[in-house]
């Protein structure tokens, strides 16, 4: 398969702070490209200093942002949208070659960018703008009640690595439209996909004349992280990423309850078929789910229920799909559906929990093995069927995310037993059932224990006029998507007297001429 290798110079590393960008040499953090490891794509050395910078540059800026008019705001949302769209193809190919991702993935994530302002400033009543737009009301002839939204302040946004420019973007325009500054730290295994997304924004802010250090970036790993994260000068923490950093970002803030905490951690993804299911369109939808973006999203199939009537239909279905997926160099001239994983230590993670799958008792139906023949993390798609999935019995992996192209299967013989399996973990983000039986779409509806339940259609993918997130380990009932708007802004109730009604109670005793 003949390949456009990309020519890319390497990326120096660049805080951006107050408006001021701050070179970080070295190689503490050195992205490389997946599909081709000898070839450096962004390199630099962070400090936890940086971050302290950011932190007080976006504080300083808070109070000329959020007074700024909503067309201002919206102004220079307008300007990154023509930016964003302008060099759409350039951060298409970037993420491309940073991540791994197949060109037509990452270009439709490079796309995503700016189509997310249209989407934020959309209005009407199903719209998040509708939700934190001011509203009044009389409670009689002389008092007035009022709603009004005000910005939290600072917020910092943490990107991963799997969308690395449209997660992150997902946050911060909602984010920047209701008067927050920003500190955006983007994930060390993507950091020259945050700094061209830090780039446009600076360019846009700058183009409308917005004060310096509304948007801040810091690079970093861990260390700058926790700093940032567990700032208290930092007002909220908008998260996309694993359930263990989540979870310490939550005790980081254990004493600061007035921090709004937004957190999407991944999932754990079931979907079911029944017998009356159009079992075309089940195979297609579960194996482009399990496999796309080498299985490395939060809302990937990572669980199949099947009846028992139809699996032995649908398992061989899947397993001759899977096999014919065309795995290359992700700017492949011809089609390529999967690159490679993002590092070898994904890779080496998803053998390990293969084989200790299989050691339990797991029936590999298809192994992931790493592709010996290439350079990079080329990783072919696996199967594992499995007795069943059961809440609190780790056989099967049901409390563990595995980032990666690796489906696991059950059979079952009932309805009953596929919802209590696709219950048994405790994430919750996603799910899937296909049946044309609409009492059974109903049950799963009511019953299913996740944030995206889906109808004979797979668990990828979501609607960004749709709220996106999960319960249980996958998230906090914070959810992103169309719901951004919500945790950017903070209700402020009023009630406003122009008249002299005041009521004296019994008891009391004022006169007038107290005051007189």
């Amino acid at each position: 398969m003949t390949t456009q290798q990309s020519t890319r110079d390497q990326i120096m590393g660049r805080n951006l702070v107050n408006g001021v960008w701050l070179p970080i040499e070295g190689d503490a953090i050195t992205s490389t490209m997946p599909a081709h490891p000898d070839q450096v794509v962004w390199s630099g050395s962070p400090s936890v200093e940086s971050v302290q910078q950011a932190v007080a540059a976006a504080r300083a800026a808070l109070p000329a942002w959020s007074s700024t008019t909503i067309e201002q705001r919206i102004a220079v949302l307008r300007r990154f949208q023509e930016i964003a769209k302008g060099r759409a193809e350039e951060l298409g190919g970037l993420i491309s070659d940073e991540t791994g991702k197949a060109l037509w993935e990452s270009k439709g994530e490079a796309n995503l960018v700016g189509a997310k302002v249209d989407i934020t400033l959309e209005e009407g009543e199903w719209s998040g703008r509708h939700r934190v737009t001011d509203f009044e009301f009389s409670l009689n002839d002389t008092k007035r009640a009022r709603c009004h939204f005000k910005p939290h302040g600072v917020m910092a946004v943490v990107g991963p690595f799997n969308f690395p420019a449209h997660l992150p973007n997902g946050h911060i325009i909602p984010a920047l439209l209701t008067g927050n500054t920003i500190v955006f730290k983007p994930s060390d295994k993507a950091p020259a996909v945050g700094q061209m997304l830090a780039e446009m924004y600076h360019e846009a802010l700058e183009a409308e004349g917005a004060p310096k250090g509304v948007f801040n970036l810091v690079h970093g790993a861990v260390d700058e992280s926790v700093a940032l994260c567990g700032s208290p000068d930092v007002d909220g923490v908008l998260f996309t990423g694993s359930w263990t950093a989540g979870r310490a970002i939550m005790q980081a803030n254990l004493d600061q309850p007035g921090k709004i905490i937004a957190l999407e951690m991944g999932g754990n993804n079931p979907a079911i078929v029944m017998p009356d299911a159009d079992l075309f369109q089940a195979v297609v939808e579960i194996t482009r789910c399990a496999f796309n973006t080498t299985g490395q999203r939060c809302t990937s199939t990572r669980r199949l229920i099947v009846h028992r009537d139809v699996a032995d239909k649908v398992v061989p279905a899947i397993l001759k799909a899977a096999s014919n997926l065309l795995i290359g160099d992700p700017r492949a001239e011809e089609p390529v559906f999967m690159g490679p994983i993002i590092s070898e230590q994904a890779l080496d993670g998803v053998l390990r929990f293969q084989e200790r799958v299989a050691d339990n008792g797991g029936r590999v139906l298809m192994e992931s093995t790493r592709m010996p023949d290439r350079d990079g993390w080329f990783i072919t798609p696996g199967v594992i069927e499995v007795d069943r999935f059961t809440l609190g019995c780790d056989d099967a992996g049901c409390d563990e995310e595995v980032f990666g192209p690796l489906l696991r299967i059950s059979v079952t013989d009932s309805f009953e037993d596929a919802l209590e399996q696709a219950n048994a973990t405790r994430y919750g983000l996603s799910a899937s059932i296909f049946t044309a039986d609409e009492s059974l779409q109903n049950r799963f509806l009511n019953e299913c224990r996740a944030g995206c339940r889906n109808i004979n259609c797979g668990t990828a993918g979501a609607s960004s006029k749709l709220p996106f997130g999960g319960l249980g380990l996958s998230g906090n009932h914070r959810p992103a998507g169309a719901f951004a708007h919500d945790y950017t802004a903070y209700p402020v109730a009023s009630m406003i007297e122009t008249g002299d009604a005041s009521t004296i109670p019994s008891g009391m005793r004022v006169e007038r001429d107290w005051v007189s």
